[in-house]
């Protein structure tokens, strides 16, 4: 059976400043990879939680049809949110505990749409820790974040 594996990372320069989403998407057979894809992207003025969201809803969106799929990202913000926070987010119209607005609520709504299709589980990694897949994603990061970052001047 195959099981498709979705490695996740954002990256920002300055938060708020130009950022960039990376994804390493993997089916696996048994222990082979049977097919691989890297996505990436970014944006010009963002902020770090904002492209490790953007990174787990391409990795959903992209997929054609309904899958398992497991993502892993280094993110504790979106792990915790997916996982726990969302559901009073929802019940509360989308407001915290303390009643106020969450933020990147455009984005948490999406990645809610997008994990809809799918049978979803989410594991976090360490980054920065040298686990090889996680350091692709941050690689594809912080190339999709590469076109807006201002060129240094010498």
């Amino acid at each position: 059976m195959v099981k498709i594996l979705a490695y996740t990372d954002g990256a920002c320069s300055g938060n708020p400043g130009p950022g960039g989403w990376g994804t390493l998407l993997r089916a696996m057979d048994g222990g082979s990879i049977v097919k691989e894809r890297e996505l990436s992207g970014g944006a010009p003025d963002t902020t770090n939680n904002q492209m490790e969201l953007m990174a787990a809803i391409m990795a959903l969106e992209t997929l054609e049809r309904a899958s398992d799929i497991t993502v892993i990202t280094d993110s504790t913000y979106v792990k915790n949110g997916v996982t726990g926070w969302i559901h009073g987010w929802k019940k509360n119209g989308w407001r915290t505990a303390a009643k106020k607005p969450v933020k990147n609520v455009e984005l948490w709504q999406r990645l809610d749409a997008a994990q809809t299709r799918h049978s979803v589980t989410w594991e976090w990694v360490k980054g920065h820790a040298g686990h090889p897949e996680n350091e692709k994603a941050d690689e594809l990061a912080r190339a999709g974040m590469a076109p807006f970052k201002p060129a240094k001047s010498t």
